[in-house]
């Protein structure tokens, strides 16, 4: 990647649906080698998708909360469970395994905590935790889907060794 690839990339990330020809002129290029750029972009898989970034509020479904998990078990069979029961559950947004003294991190969006609660009941029956601990968003100071470009471009990488 160069740097128009990175220029393509942060407008992209800012507004997926800009015209090609807006991207071009921002970056200098004519729309077809512009278009051959993005194009290589998602079939090198550097832009994986892309989507409607909704607004919760307006969803009905304003309250995030955090949700630390750890259970006793990690044996295969119970991570498919996990894993199954976690994507049939849309308030679900994301998961994370961790490090440390949680085992997963969920990301779950609700109207309320009557919402939360009804999540919570069909993630214990779904699968045998050890504890689950609940902390809600009080408010967002910081959201962005927006990758750093800074460390893709091979000419500010570090090149010190350890």
């Amino acid at each position: 990647m160069d740097k128009k690839d990175l220029q393509l990339l942060a407008l992209l990330q800012q507004d997926a649906a800009t015209p090609l020809a807006q991207l071009a002129q921002a970056v200098n290029l004519s729309t077809t080698p512009c278009w051959r750029r993005v194009q290589k972009l998602h079939e090198d898989g550097v832009i994986r998708k892309q989507v409607a970034l909704c607004d919760p509020v307006r969803l009905h479904v304003p309250v995030t909360v955090f949700v630390s998990v750890r259970t006793s078990q990690h044996s295969d069979a119970w991570v498919k469970r996990f894993v199954q029961a976690t994507r049939d559950i849309p308030e679900i947004m994301e998961i994370y395994r961790m490090s440390g003294d949680v085992d997963y991190l969920l990301k779950v969006v609700v109207p309320d905590i009557a919402g939360y609660d009804r999540v919570y009941k069909r993630l214990i029956k779904a699968v045998d935790l050890q504890d689950v601990s609940s902390s809600f968003a009080m408010e967002v100071l910081k959201s962005t889907t927006a990758l750093p470009l800074d460390y893709a471009d091979s000419t500010t990488r570090s090149t010190s060794s350890p």
